[in-house]
């Protein structure tokens, strides 16, 4: 497996790395690679964030301060508040966590990535619950291995094959008592869609792996093709209502897509579902349409971009 993490390139020898440390087998066996990749404890951090959501969590971050101790790696513990207005309790933790994490590895004084353990098996469940609840091609790439600071250097790992590292290192970890339930819709693909899947076919995972990275490959062919449809001025894209008009809807919707994304500087799901109305905006003077995510499209004198609202 470390030589498999050393050939993904994202934890090259002497980089600096930040770990999100959950204490499960997964976290646990990235950090361990990551200081065997990387050479160096020191230029190794991990973040681990009690939640307090349950009556383990206790054990959790003595497990985890533990095994930093034992390796060597500097251990930041968040325990933050849970917001008392409700909501959706995993997105705030995710949310959590992820800015705990970026904002160590910004104060860091050299370029840091963020290291979450994300494998395989977490990219098939991925995907099946987009395709379930997100009506987007998109849907279907799943994780990306880089995304921006964030890297996810075990995709290409079973967990079974995190199981067994962690055995054959001697690495102890905690498993999360509620990944057994079927609270969590996550939770019910890992335990009751993927199973049945591979019911049908004992290949179903595999076989949605392989699929996930056609279409990343076909993606690059797509995104190409939209660039050659915008022109830059101002330092923003921007392209003409008519030719706008005349793509075929598929290349029109990925054209608007692309427009209040990069207004946005990130994913603004759903914008491409308004394209036609888009297209139909007026051709004199300015109009605007909303794109939701806090974007809008404007068309001026028959040219169209999209800016923050």
């Amino acid at each position: 497996m470390l030589e498999q993490v050393r050939a993904g390139g994202l934890l090259p020898a002497g980089a600096s790395v930040v770990v999100l440390l959950s204490g499960g087998r997964d976290s646990v066996c990235l950090l361990d690679v990551a200081v065997r990749a990387v050479g160096d404890a020191g230029a190794v951090a991990a973040v681990h964030v009690n939640y307090g959501l349950r009556d383990e969590a206790g054990d959790d971050e003595r497990h985890c301060a533990a095994l930093c101790e034992r390796l060597g790696v500097a251990l930041t513990i968040e325990r933050p508040r849970r917001p008392e207005a409700g909501g959706h309790i995993q997105a705030w933790a995710r949310d959590v966590r992820y800015a705990t994490a970026t904002r160590l590895a910004l104060g860091c004084e050299r370029d840091t990535v963020v290291a979450a353990g994300h494998t395989a098996d977490d990219q098939v469940e991925t995907i099946l619950y987009r395709l379930a609840s997100s009506p987007s091609r998109r849907a279907l790439l799943g994780m990306r291995p880089r995304d921006g600071l964030l890297v996810r250097p075990l995709l290409g790992v079973t967990r079974a094959e995190t199981t067994a590292y962690c055995e054959q290192r001697g690495l102890a970890w905690s498993d999360d008592v509620t990944n057994g339930g079927d609270r969590y819709a996550r939770n019910r693909v890992r335990n009751g869609l993927v199973p049945a899947l591979e019911q049908i076919h004992p290949a179903a995972a595999a076989n949605v792996l392989r699929t996930a990275a056609l279409l990343r490959d076909e993606g690059e062919v797509l995104d190409a093709l939209v660039g050659e449809q915008l022109q830059e001025r101002a330092g923003r894209s921007e392209i003409s209502l008519e030719r706008l008009a005349a793509l075929p809807p598929a290349l029109r919707r990925l054209v608007v897509q692309r427009l209040a994304d990069g207004a946005a500087g990130k994913l603004v799901p759903g914008a491409a579902k308004h394209a036609d109305e888009v297209a139909g905006l007026r051709r004199t003077g300015r109009a605007m349409l909303d794109l939701g995510g806090g974007v809008r499209a404007v068309a001026e004198r028959g040219v169209l971009h999209a800016e923050r609202s």
